[in-house]
């Protein structure tokens, strides 16, 4: 049986092209084995449940694992007491007589007399007197809304405290994996209104305060790519450049697993196996443009249109170049954390990655075409589009009499702000099926903004910048060519905004070290 790249469910390894993940799964079980409790929060189609198959099967030899999920249980669960931990135990006794049909782990779980937790705590304590185990709960989401899996961790959390007392057995790990940051149920609880303090009780008081840390990257590294990669040209020796390709990979992605993923399966099933940097591009296209329905974009555009505050956070970083830096209990960013649709660097805040920026410049950009509030529409003449051919020169000529027709008399703080988005807004219909393009920020208040145009197999490398002086200029200059180096282009374009009252507009070719830049001044 062939395998495939995988965009849906569990990854299996005969079936499926994988990423190698045991650098994580050591990194793993360093936790289990130290007895920590811990959470996996990461954003939707992040590999979680993959990377949670994968460690059951790792520390099988040394653990009794139990993987439960959430997923699928009905409220009817979390109805009482009773009903969860007779849920609880039933789901348990069903996965051991699966996974350990030898075994009489299965019979000794069940136990129909168990009615309240302080019953469910001594069972869990008999279980686990002679056994090293290890829980794992997937989708615990799935119980953010009911205050009797809070009363369950209360359970667990005290139970975990007795243990070095030697007052009690308990699990020898606990595992939750879910979006949500369990650490912080109770305050969704109580601001959702399902859960009521007792007068005196601390509502920051989280009964999952006993998970440390976890800091272990999810995200694939352009090596990791790279294993997968080795194993599918093992098997249909494309002769692809296997470092540069998952370079490029990981260049579109920062290593998103689900986003990797989907661009290997559009060029291994629908790009003819074109293993090129213009065959990624090509699946990247794919990927924004075809109109497929894909969770995980459907989640990032509903948490922008519902938090006007996450919108707008988006559109600065994206669209006016701000900078934020990483601080901790700011909402907006831990709101962006929580989904990945943000990372940090250092402690900057950027976008995750460059699929995110361009479907969200998109959306930005074309809600802003059908609203039409302020900025004119822009016709699309196609003498720019010539021969399939995109006439960048032509191009720049025409967005300049466009701006000086509608904006040269605007005032200098729109200007300033909204400079990137006009470029944008004015470029956009004319890649429109047959072109992309993603953004670079580089500095404070959009002084420096690269854009990677890609039309055909021809790619553009644009530096939008605002006039600050004669020095900053040139800098611009030596900073493109630092860019185009690494794009590997040897004609690059650096598109001035100068709102100074006696302004100049030019259009020039120079050489900068040997290589051609286009000038152009607006």
């Amino acid at each position: 049986m062939a395998r495939a790249f995988n965009i849906t469910g569990t990854c299996i390894l005969r079936k499926h092209y994988m990423v190698d993940i045991s650098d994580k799964l050591v990194q793993i079980k360093e936790l289990v084995d130290d007895e920590h409790y811990f959470t996996i929060n990461r954003g939707r189609q992040y590999g979680k449940t993959t990377t949670l198959t994968a460690l059951e099967t790792y520390l099988a030899d040394e653990y009794i694992v139990i993987p439960l999920s959430f997923e699928g249980l009905g409220q009817d669960s979390f109805a009482s007491e009773s009903a969860f931990c007779q849920s609880f135990l039933e789901n348990i006794s069903r996965l051991l007589a699966i996974i350990y049909p030898s075994k009489e782990y299965a019979d000794l779980w069940k136990n129909e007399a168990i009615k309240n937790f302080d019953l469910l705590s001594h069972h869990i304590t008999e279980r686990c007197r002679n056994e090293k185990i290890v829980l794992m709960i997937d989708e615990v989401d799935k119980a953010s809304n009911y205050r009797v899996f809070l009363d369950f961790l209360h359970v667990l959390r005290n139970k975990f405290l007795a243990r070095p007392k030697g007052h009690d057995f308990t699990f020898h790990s606990v595992i939750l994996v879910g979006v949500y940051d369990i650490t912080n149920i109770k305050l969704k609880m109580i601001d959702d209104g399902i859960y009521l303090p007792n007068e005196g009780e601390r509502k920051n008081n989280s009964p999952w305060n006993i998970a440390v840390p976890f800091e272990i990257e999810m995200s694939f590294s352009a090596e990791e790519i790279a294993s997968m990669l080795i194993e599918y040209e093992q098997d249909y020796h494309t002769g692809m450049d296997i470092v540069d390709i998952a370079e490029e990979i990981y260049n579109y992605t920062s290593g998103y697993p689900f986003l990797v993923s989907r661009i290997c399966k559009h060029i291994d099933e629908e790009l003819d196996k074109d293993w090129t940097r213009y065959g990624i591009s090509e699946a990247v296209k794919l990927m924004i443009e075809v109109p497929v329905r894909v969770t995980l974009f459907d989640d990032l555009f509903k948490n922008i249109r519902n938090n006007e505050e996450l919108s707008n956070f988006l559109y600065d970083i994206l669209l006016v170049g701000e900078k934020y830096r990483f601080v901790q209990g700011v909402e907006v960013i831990e709101t962006g954390l929580r989904y990945d649709f943000i990372k940090v660097v250092g402690r900057e805040i950027q976008i995750h990655n460059k699929v995110f920026e361009i479907l969200i410049t998109d959306y930005f950009i074309e809600k802003e075409r059908i609203s039409a509030t302020k900025t004119v529409r822009n016709q699309v003449e196609f003498d720019v589009l010539n021969g399939g051919k995109f006439n960048i020169e032509l191009f720049f000529e025409k967005f300049n009499l466009y701006y000086q027709e509608n904006y040269s008399k605007r005032d200098m703080a729109f200007l300033e702000r909204e400079a990137s988005f006009l470029f944008l807004f004015f470029l956009q219909p004319y890649l429109n099926g047959k072109g992309k393009y993603f953004l670079e920020n580089q500095s404070k208040s959009g002084q420096r903004m690269d854009v990677i145009v890609i039309y055909g197999e021809e790619e553009f490398v644009i530096e939008l910048k605002i006039w600050k002086g004669p020095k900053l200029h040139e800098d611009g200059k030596k900073q493109l060519l630092g860019y185009m180096k690494q794009r590997r282009v040897d004609k690059g374009y650096l598109l001035t905004f100068d709102f100074r009252q006696k302004r100049q507009q030019k259009q020039e070719w120079t050489k900068v070290e040997g290589k051609d830049i286009l000038l152009v001044q607006v």
